[in-house]
């Protein structure tokens, strides 16, 4: 694990580190990234289709962790997506792997002071809303943290951004009406819904499940939510898509596995990257 420490003693260490992390990325490519993404578990594919790409694994950038699990590469993709520079994380790191919310956001820091402006959060996710199914992707209109607690936690710098940032539109409303206009000229049939986030690793209990559904929630995963909340910190626009890879637990009389989580994200991967490939450009535009 990094050592990231967001207690009063190290906080003014976590910006010069992330600037760190920044410098040491830029020795390494040329490209001036505009548009970050975050691919989630099954969903990385995307990061190897990118022109004049320059990848890095997560242990070469001081302070990025390491990913440990399947689906999840582990590399920071640095390239274009139709002439647009991009960064792309080809997998993430989680609190369930016992990394704190400093560690878990701290690439979306770094992205921030790359130049990124506009980010796409991806995930797994398991459906709640019975007129989901399977495959389904989900634009996320907002989102419920049941994580237990906030990546804002500690002390504040205010080169990062204010002490109460507003999280009134965390995913924003444009971005989602390109998303919505270009799924419908490619024939991709996009949902719209409420992402909540809990702690994992385990699976819900069907229980859970329920509560979630009175809640408002339309999805649940394990990821996603802290990251919104940094970069909505930081003055970064988001937009989030999550891969509806499973039905949460109860909805269907089956047990849940993390090989059918890979064996979906695989099965959509063609479509998303479609979706990718034509929303980065207009999200600069």
């Amino acid at each position: 694990m990094s050592d990231l420490s967001v207690g009063a003693e190290a906080i003014g260490g976590v910006f010069e580190k992330a600037e760190h992390a920044m410098r040491t990325v830029r020795a390494r490519t040329q490209v001036e990234p505009r548009v970050g993404l975050v691919l989630g578990s099954g969903l990385g594919g995307f990061a190897d289709e990118l022109g004049d790409a320059t990848a890095l694994p997560y242990g070469e950038i001081p302070g990025f962790a390491r990913s440990t699990v399947e689906g999840h590469a582990g590399r920071l993709v640095l390239g274009e997506v139709e002439n647009v520079p991009v960064a792309v994380m080809q997998g993430r790191f989680h609190y369930y792997e016992g990394y704190s919310f400093a560690e878990v956001t701290f690439p979306i820091r770094v992205l921030a002071l790359l130049g990124v402006r506009a980010l796409v959060l991806t995930n797994a996710a398991g459906g709640i809303n019975n007129a989901f199914s399977p495959g389904s992707l989900m634009i996320i209109t907002d989102h419920i943290n049941m994580m237990g607690a906030n990546p804002l936690r500690g002390p504040n710098d205010e080169r990062f951004g204010p002490r109460f940032p507003d999280m009134s539109e965390v995913y924003d409303l444009e971005f989602q009406r390109i998303a919505t206009e270009e799924a419908r000229a490619l024939g991709i049939e996009l949902r719209h819904g409420v992402y909540a986030a809990m702690c994992g690793p385990s699976y819900e209990t069907p229980a859970e499940i329920r509560m979630l559904r009175i809640l408002g929630a339309d999805a649940v995963g394990m990821s996603t939510v802290p990251e919104a909340i940094v970069a909505r910190h930081m003055g970064v626009r988001v937009l989030g898509i999550s891969c509806i890879t499973n039905m949460a637990a109860g909805i269907l009389n089956q047990p849940i596995n993390h090989q059918e989580v890979m064996e979906m994200g695989e099965r959509v991967r063609d479509q998303f990257a479609r979706l990718l490939r034509r929303l980065v450009p207009r999200l600069v535009a």
